[in-house]
């Protein structure tokens, strides 16, 4: 299903003030998930992108913006049939979003098709770092192994020697625990691998809690964190085995949360307990127009914009020559919410990583307290070896 989306509130009153989308300098398709379980997740991007546009005078690089967004349902059905409208039939210059890997790689065929640039806030799959990367895919999260990466190296340098593992049987859930074992080297008691539909997670807590690691660490995204994190309070095992995570516990998701996350450790290269100018004023901002706190997804999405717009203005607005587009997205230069970014040769971020807590502030509002700045710094993924692109 497809929505056209204002820039200072979601109205078509304002969009009517607009130009008419035929005069657009710049469209923007939006593609992500939606609806579902996880639909948290992809809303946290379109609000972080809106956000930006909204700051930005719903303008690009100076042009003026028009924005569509589909819904993917977390199907990739559903996905190569949003796709097909963004690009054939609205004619997009730019597509934003792909929330989930599995989604993101049933699309590889479509991108290779194209010349429109396609920057990803969410799903970063090893095979599109690698030996499927592309000129005209960019991604501003991470690969997915790399937040887990972090959360692996930080094991082994406490010493912890095992552990469980919990997450969705799925490809980004499967990189989660590919990149913690890149630098986790302890025994890993239970790997465990769950249905993304699956949200009661009392027989693997059971498992977990007969096999006594010294901590666990999970992967689930949006609903699927919430349920998990409440039911291992419940379980009474928070105060037994310490729990790691990556990408679970963050934005609207950490907030309904609540006690039960306080005390559990999260790796990201970005979490809203960053400090830079630049994060510090997202923040505040995000929260108060949507009443939330945002999720690293809302923050990735608020720098895809940024960079999209500092990517049109070295092209003094003109977009039409889309290899020009995304030449400029690759080289542009603009102030991410993380602090230094670049892309690599694979068309990823070289970002530093980070080790939080999950805290309260003064308020009794979750918190997030770093612990281990830059355990991995200025890092590239171990994939980009692979991508033959220069």
């Amino acid at each position: 299903m497809k929505k056209e989306i204002g820039f200072g509130a979601m109205t078509l009153a304002l969009m009517a003030a607009l130009p008419s989308m035929a005069a657009a300098d710049v469209k923007v398709g939006f593609l992500g998930t939606l609806s579902g379980p996880s639909a948290a997740v992809g809303q946290d991007q379109l609000d972080g992108f809106k956000l930006a546009l909204e700051q930005l005078s719903g303008k690009l690089g100076g042009a003026k913006a028009v924005l569509f967004a589909e819904d993917d349902q977390q199907k990739p059905e559903a996905a190569q049939s949003g796709l097909s409208k963004l690009v054939e039939r609205e004619d997009v210059d730019v597509v934003v979003g792909l929330t989930f890997a599995n989604v993101l790689m049933s699309l590889q065929p479509k991108i290779a098709a194209t010349d429109v640039s396609f920057i990803g806030t969410v799903a970063g799959p090893s095979p599109t770092a690698g030996a499927l990367c592309k000129p005209n895919l960019f991604i501003t999260s991470w690969q997915s192994d790399m937040p887990a990466e972090a959360v692996g190296k930080y094991l082994n340098d406490k010493g912890i020697k095992r552990i469980s593992t919990l997450t969705p049987n799925f490809v980004g859930g499967k990189d989660k625990i590919a990149g913690l074992k890149q630098f986790y080297k302890g025994e890993i008691v239970n790997e465990l691998y769950t249905p993304l539909s699956q949200l009661d997670f009392s027989a693997e807590l059971t498992q977990v809690s007969a096999s006594k690691p010294e901590a666990v660490f999970m992967f689930y995204p949006g609903a699927l964190a919430v349920g998990f994190v409440r039911q291992y309070k419940q379980a009474g095992l928070s105060d037994k085995f310490p729990l790691y995570s990556a990408n679970s516990i963050e934005g609207g998701s950490a907030d309904a949360m609540g006690d039960a996350a306080v005390g559990a450790i999260a790796g990201d290269t970005w979490t809203p307990g960053m400090t830079n100018p630049q994060s510090k004023q997202f923040v505040a901002a995000f929260k108060e127009k949507y009443k939330r706190s945002p999720s690293a997804y809302a923050a990735f999405s608020y720098d895809a914009a940024i960079l999209l717009d500092a990517a049109v203005a070295s092209l003094k607005g003109d977009v039409s020559d889309r290899k020009a587009l995304s030449k400029a997205i690759k080289n542009a230069k603009f102030d991410s919410v993380r602090g230094d970014f670049r892309f690599g040769n694979n068309n990823y971020p070289v970002q530093s990583y980070h080790i939080f807590r999950i805290a309260k502030d003064a308020d009794g509002a979750i918190a997030f307290e770093m612990v281990a700045p830059n355990v991995l710094k200025d890092y590239a993924d171990p994939h980009a070896a692979k991508c033959t692109m220069s």
